[in-house]
């Protein structure tokens, strides 16, 4: 149980004890009155003093005891009140004596009504107190009693206005600091829910980020098997071919087996650096646009195509993951003109522009239909998919035009995130 739900059950556990003051008091005082019946107070007959007494009893009983709930009904409450005020004044006028049972007429107030009106219901309780404190109403006949009475009246209405007010601003302050209490609870509830969903929530994100990684890594070590281990064979193979044909013409035959030990050597380094996650070797120590010179003026050499490359702009050095992207996506687009196009001609572009730097890659060969969809067996299919996939890892474009018989333009787009560089 929260301390807001103990702190109310307390509340109401004590509002219903001092609700039986009022009775007792009334007991207490119709005893005194039997009891000092032989003094000289003015008084009523016993009889219509037990009526009264009985009466008020009754009227307390069946509004506030039996029917608690009527409480939130500030009418009734009120018009209970103006009922016990009168039966006061009337227990008064029975004996002076009552006024022991009158001061508990305040805690009534603070129980039925509302607002300011509980200030002037302790005023109409202290003046009856005030009468009966003076010796009831015959002494008011007397002018000579007035000033004493007027006294006295002002004391009790000084006392109770400042009694009454300093009670309800403690039960509002009460009140206010369980509403704090239970909203505060409800906070904190709503605190450990949220914390156990999030516990979840983290748990499922780990998973996710877990699995998200492990098929982020399957697909680099895929593109790099492709881009190293893949365009290294068909070169291999491609030489060892062109050295069967030469024949007996030994000097052509020993350059393509030199080539086909060469790009032995190469894809075996590259492959390596794949495993270690490591920036291809031809941007080792060198800028982006010197590697991809390299780059072209090898494959063109051993593919016998004219190929050349165009640098525009401001030449900064890029985030790392950029530049090999790039690279990659250079060597698989030579890649597919030599094994697919049949070109006589290949211009590359790279492009420095502010915000972005796009690599163009054109062929003057055979081209194909973009728009035809492609199945597991095309020899050639995984290598846009390859590009494709590398280029949107870095939050790039890739664009692909072609047409049969018109030659293939591949476009990369990537952001140009530049680094320092060390002076």
């Amino acid at each position: 149980m929260s301390d807001a739900s103990r702190l109310e059950i307390w509340r109401h556990r004590a509002d219903r004890r001092l609700l039986l003051m009022p009775y007792l008091a009334l007991i207490g005082s119709t005893v005194l009155v039997i009891v000092a019946r032989d003094l000289d107070l003015p008084a009523q007959p016993l009889p219509v003093t037990l009526t009264v007494a009985a009466v008020t009893a009754g009227w307390i009983l069946w509004m506030v005891t039996l029917h608690p709930e009527w409480s939130d009904r500030p009418r009734l409450m009120a018009t209970f009140f103006a009922g016990l005020l009168v039966l006061i004044g009337v227990l008064i006028w029975c004996n002076p004596l009552f006024g022991f049972f009158a001061w508990t007429g305040y805690l009534l107030t603070i129980y039925t009504l509302r607002g300011r009106w509980r200030l002037a219901g302790a005023g109409g309780v202290a003046c009856f107190t005030a009468v009966s404190q003076v010796g009831g109403y015959p002494t008011l006949a007397e002018a000579k009693n007035w000033p004493s009475f007027l006294l006295v009246l002002l004391f009790n209405v000084g006392i109770a206005v400042t009694m009454t007010f300093l009670a309800v601003a403690t039960s509002d302050h009460a009140a206010r600091r369980a509403e704090m209490l239970r909203e505060l609870t409800e906070a904190n509830d709503k605190l450990a829910a949220a914390l156990t969903e999030n516990a979840g929530l983290h748990a499922q994100l780990l998973v996710q980020a877990r699995e998200a990684g492990v098929l982020d890594e399957r697909q680099r070590m895929a593109g790099e098997i492709h881009d190293v281990l893949a365009q290294g064979l068909t070169g291999i193979v491609t030489q060892l071919e062109a050295a069967d044909q030469a024949g007996d013409r030994e000097t052509e035959r020993r350059r393509h087996l030199d080539t086909a030990r060469q790009l032995a050597r190469d894809s075996l380094t590259e492959a390596r650096r794949s495993v270690q996650a490591l920036r291809p070797q031809q941007l080792t120590g060198t800028a982006l646009p010197e590697a991809l010179a390299e780059v072209v003026d090898g494959w063109s050499e051993v593919n016998g195509v004219f190929a050349e490359l165009i640098t525009t702009g401001t030449a900064l050095p890029l985030l790392p993951e950029i530049e090999a992207t790039l690279l990659r996506t250079a060597q698989e687009a030579l890649a597919n003109v030599a094994r697919h196009a049949a070109a006589d001609r290949v211009a590359l572009t790279l492009s420095y522009m502010e915000d972005l730097v796009t690599l163009d890659v054109r062929d003057d060969g055979a081209g194909f239909d973009p728009a035809q969809s492609r199945t597991d067996e095309y020899e050639g299919g995984y290598g846009l998919t390859a590009m494709r996939e590398r280029v949107q890892r870095i939050s790039g474009t890739l664009a692909v035009e072609s047409e049969p018989g018109g030659g293939t333009a591949i476009s990369a787009c990537v952001p140009a995130i530049h680094v320092a560089v060390a002076a």
